[in-house]
């Protein structure tokens, strides 16, 4: 059945912009009835005949406000390209519309420069974004009234840099489910003990986990301190150019420390011998980052303080991050301490509790690296790079556009997926293993009242010999009769029933 695009895809093909395929796309059937397609990062509405909406470049922006919402890197493309007069005109004509203003604001917002049109002085002030489709800066909390147009700007971010966020069927369904009151009804289960016993390990398995992510084996120096850091999470400077200088040289070797951003070009890639680089990722040229990181730290300051929902935050903070990629090294650790960090400023994480949401991402890593690619991929095509003689990588076009206006949609309902797992599997087991070993430890000591320090190797090694202490190892415990060891080894057998207790986390190593 023949296709007919509409809206965004329309302007984008009748104008020729450069652009990364929209996240939405619409088009126009010959026949049939109105349906929805979902495959990951990307949608598509097809609309019946009824639908078109008529054949003028101004019809399908109209309609792309209406039925699509807000696609700023289109938008800014097309205002680069479209006839600026006849903007003017289609405005004219219908003054206080709400998609005339929105448009006629996006146009002087995105291009810095002025219709000649006369400021508004009557009509409602409608959202650039609208609440239900997007999320947005709320009415209360950071959103800004512009007299000119009678709009209520409510984007998360500034020309130089502003993501998008729609409110997928998808994304909504996870929201509702409330993680932040399922995990805290589920510390109510445990000792105040255990909870602060599992976040004294959750913080190392986190930092090995980030590290094994990058094939990376910290020594104990620079362990330590980004255990230190991920529990100051919440409290550091992260959205200025000076804290994140400060956190990238804690974490990275003291020879590759930055005195502030890039200014040469960088890449992800893969070596595949002499002079044989395989490409992943290509972040902004060196002289697009400064704006974009302003930008950028300016949309995560307006996400926390318009209490936008905290994965959606951490989301733009982390992932955004890794994408702009300001540093030399530690831009992946970086990224995922951001997430950390922006979900417990904004509640979601409970105060001295973390998530080993890298834990997981190591054990899922196609997964992870799926989200890192849903972005990385379409943009890599957009990209004309190449490699000097000397091995540096060289970027021939403009390429600002492409990272300025991210869709993130898909990647907070990856985000969403990471922590709820994190939270069923990484740190509930780590409660269970806790509660399980304090258990075997109170019923061992009615057995026989040994030391602490006798009753853990007793458990290791029983776990060592799958629930048997075994017959070489016996002679470790010479003070105990074969009826007392037999004893000892059931109550074992009966926690780990409970809980497997020598389960290998994420960095391979057994519990003791």
């Amino acid at each position: 059945m023949k296709l007919k695009p509409i809206g965004y895809m329309a302007l984008v093909e009748r104008f020729g912009l450069e652009v990364l395929t929209p996240a939405l796309s619409s088009y126009l059937l010959e026949r049939g009835r109105r349906r929805t397609r979902v495959e990951e990062a990307r949608g598509e509405e097809f609309y019946p005949p009824r639908d078109d909406p008529g054949s003028e470049w101004t019809d399908h922006l109209w309609f792309a406000l209406k039925h699509e919402g807000v696609n700023l890197e289109v938008l800014a493309a097309l205002f680069r390209n479209a006839p600026e007069q006849e903007l003017t005109a289609w405005v004219a004509a219908a003054p206080i519309s709400r998609y005339t203003r929105i448009a006629w604001f996006l146009y002087e917002w995105l291009t810095r420069r002025r219709l000649s049109l006369p400021d508004l002085t009557q009509g409602n002030y409608a959202p650039v974004l609208d609440p239900r489709r997007c999320h947005a800066l709320p009415a209360e909390r950071g959103a800004v009234r512009v007299r000119r147009q009678r709009v209520l700007n409510n984007l998360p971010g500034t020309p130089d840099y502003c993501p998008l966020v729609r409110r997928s069927a998808a994304l909504e369904l996870q929201i509702e489910a409330r993680l932040d009151d399922q995990t805290r009804e589920r510390l109510s289960r445990y000792p105040e003990a255990v909870i602060h016993r599992a976040a004294q390990y959750l913080y190392l398995k986190e930092t090995r986990s980030s590290y094994a992510l990058e094939r990376i084996e910290p020594d104990q120096r620079r362990t330590a301190r980004f255990v230190e850091l991920l529990r100051q999470a919440g409290r550091m400077d992260c959205f200025t150019e000076a804290g994140l200088v400060s956190l990238q040289r804690q974490i990275v070797d003291e020879r590759y420390a930055a005195a502030g951003f890039r200014d040469f070009q960088n890449y992800v890639g893969q070596n595949l011998g002499p002079g044989r680089e395989l490409v992943h990722y290509v972040p902004p040229k060196p002289e697009d980052l400064p704006a974009l990181m302003e930008g950028w730290m300016a949309s995560c300051r307006r996400l926390l303080a318009g209490g936008v929902h905290p994965v959606v935050a951490a989301t733009v903070a982390g992932f955004g991050f890794v994408f702009l990629h300001p540093f030399e090294d530690g831009n992946g650790r970086l990224h995922r301490l951001l997430i950390h960090h922006v979900l417990a400023a904004a509640g979601f994480t409970p105060e001295g509790v973390l998530f080993p949401v890298s834990a997981l991402m190591l054990k899922q890593l196609p997964r992870y690296d799926a989200a890192l690619e849903s972005y990385s991929r379409p943009l890599l095509q957009q990209v004309e790079h190449c490699f000097a003689k000397e091995g540096k990588l060289r970027v021939r076009n403009e390429t600002g556009c492409y990272y300025r206006f991210p869709d993130l949609t898909w990647l907070v309902e990856q985000v969403f997926g990471f922590i709820r797992d994190t939270i069923e599997v990484e740190f509930t087991a780590e409660l269970e293993y806790l509660a399980a070993f304090d258990e075997a430890r109170r019923l061992m000591q009615g057995v026989v009242d040994m030391p602490d320090r006798r009753l853990d190797l007793f458990i290791r090694l029983c776990l060592q010999g799958k629930g048997r202490l075994a017959r070489g190892k016996r002679s470790q415990f010479r003070e105990l009769s074969d009826k007392e060891i037999s004893a000892l080894e059931k109550v074992v057998a009966q926690a780990m029933r409970r809980r497997p207790l020598g389960q290998a986390d994420a960095v391979g190593k057994k519990r003791p």
